[in-house]
């Protein structure tokens, strides 16, 4: 065996043991205990991947000055970003993983051997990765809410017609270009047709629904880079790729299930047309509640359900929200804090933020665990969730988000939801609940009214 065999078989000794730290460390993400831990463990399965690949490199300097200005650029955003803003920055993470497949295979397309499948695989690459990239900037968009385009309008109409059109010309690149050569350059067309199709891909899709649409795209991300590891025939990059490709639809179904939706209806029909009813106009009145009279409610309640949202995340009021439960429960309450699978805008914000300020796992409980005895709750607080726990999903037929499942709030004895304003949740659907006759509104800051929640404990 002469020295270059001996360098790839060691190579390939690296690759597994990277894939094992890979597959170990998502595992561990599963639990709050060994969450940090797994982390770093995929961390350090990555840049070892990387760094045994400079072995046999020709220009290894520019392949880590590369890395370096990316593990700076990356280490800025994860020193600024701020909690709320996580699902944005998922997807922007999405989105240049899609455009380093794209790249690997615009490049790998100009040295395509003679050979069907690999030819294949590149003009697959190529599609997927182009629409991850794209679709993600616009997902961004819509989550931080800087784009705002109408469903109706003409540039949705026409990108959308762009996106069906990317598709058809995908297969014409897959199964007769090879046969019958064109004369025009076809690839530089598939490669706009590509970022084109990824943006009427996802902006025809309502915000409500962005988290799904995240979720996919980090999907289409693993596939695209597994499919990149099969061009450049590396082993770890395949098995990252798929790792991350298998986990990100089972989480795309997961998330729709909890919407009681299919994908093909987040995708193609969305909230505003999930139904063929009309939105009912709400009456009654809102009825107010000052800090010191909430108080005198929970001071004497024996159960609490606290039901975080984005509210909290926005208010940061998560620390405040620990120590109101701890008080509760030194006052002989039993606290309970409600997590919808979708709540937050991205599955598991919510438990990150509750893990960030310390509330024990054991205490977060999902809707099926708390809505058949949500009667017995003395009261239910909502801390800035809104779509999660509107009833219009269970009371009203001809309501958009009619049959998503939901924290039954309204069942319980006493509903306090803490709320800036009036303003309907991120799917842009009015919410009922805040004119049950149960419910009370804590208007402003959630972390101020929290806040004095606590001082009103403590004097």
């Amino acid at each position: 065996m002469n020295f270059i065999e001996n360098i790839s078989a060691f190579q390939n000794i690296i690759y597994i043991v990277s894939s094992i730290l890979f597959i170990t460390g998502i595992k561990m993400l599963g639990k709050e205990d060994t969450a940090v831990k797994g982390n770093f463990l995929s961390a350090l399965a990555m840049f070892t991947a990387v760094a045994i690949t400079l072995i046999d490199i020709v220009n290894p300097l520019l392949v880590i000055i590369g890395i370096s200005i990316g593990a700076i650029i990356g280490s800025l955003i994860a020193l600024k970003v701020k909690m709320t803003s996580i699902p944005e920055m998922v997807a922007l993470f999405n989105g240049f993983g899609g455009l380093a497949t794209f790249f690997i295979a615009w490049s790998e397309f100009y040295s395509i051997p003679d050979n069907t499948f690999q030819y294949v695989l590149v003009m697959i690459t190529t599609y997927i990765g182009g629409v991850t990239f794209s679709g993600s900037i616009i997902a961004y968009g819509k989550l931080s809410e800087k784009l705002k385009i109408q469903k109706t309008s003409l540039i949705t109409k026409f990108l959308t017609t762009i996106f069906y059109a990317s598709l058809i010309y995908l297969l014409y690149a897959v199964f007769i270009s090879k046969i019958f050569v064109p004369s025009f350059d076809f690839y530089t067309i598939l490669l706009i047709l590509t970022l084109l199709g990824g943006i009427g891909f996802v902006i025809p899709i309502g915000g409500g629904d962005m988290p799904v649409v995240i979720s996919l795209l980090n999907s289409f991300s693993g596939i695209a880079a597994a499919f990149a590891g099969l061009l450049l025939l590396n082993n770890v990059l395949i098995v990252a790729g798929s790792l991350v490709g298998a986990s990100g639809l089972i989480l795309t179904i997961i998330m729709a299930k909890a919407m009681n939706r299919s994908i093909g209806n987040i995708l193609f029909v969305g909230y505003a047309s999930s139904s063929s009813g009309t939105k009912s106009e709400e009456t009654g009145e809102v009825k107010p509640i000052s800090v010191s009279d909430a108080y005198l409610i929970l001071e004497n309640s024996s159960s609490v359900l606290i039901i975080p949202g984005y509210g909290m995340a926005v208010a940061q009021a998560q620390h405040v929200v620990r120590e109101l439960g701890e008080l509760l429960e030194a006052n002989g309450t039993e606290v309970k804090y409600g997590i919808h699978p979708v709540a937050g805008r991205m599955p598991g914000h919510m438990n990150v933020l509750l893990a960030e300020a310390n509330v024990p796992y054991d205490v977060l409980v999902e809707p099926d665990d708390v809505n058949p005895t949500m009667d017995t709750v003395d009261v239910a607080v909502v801390i800035g969730a809104n779509d999660v726990v509107n009833p219009s999903a269970t009371e009203e037929p001809g309501s958009p988000i009619y049959g998503m499942p939901i924290i039954e709030v309204h069942n319980a004895r006493t509903v306090f939801v803490l709320k800036r304003s009036m303003s309907s949740g991120f799917a842009g659907v009015q919410n009922p609940l805040f004119f049950k006759e149960n419910t009370r509104m804590l208007f402003g800051d959630a972390k101020d009214s929290i806040g004095g929640l606590v001082s009103e404990f403590k004097d």
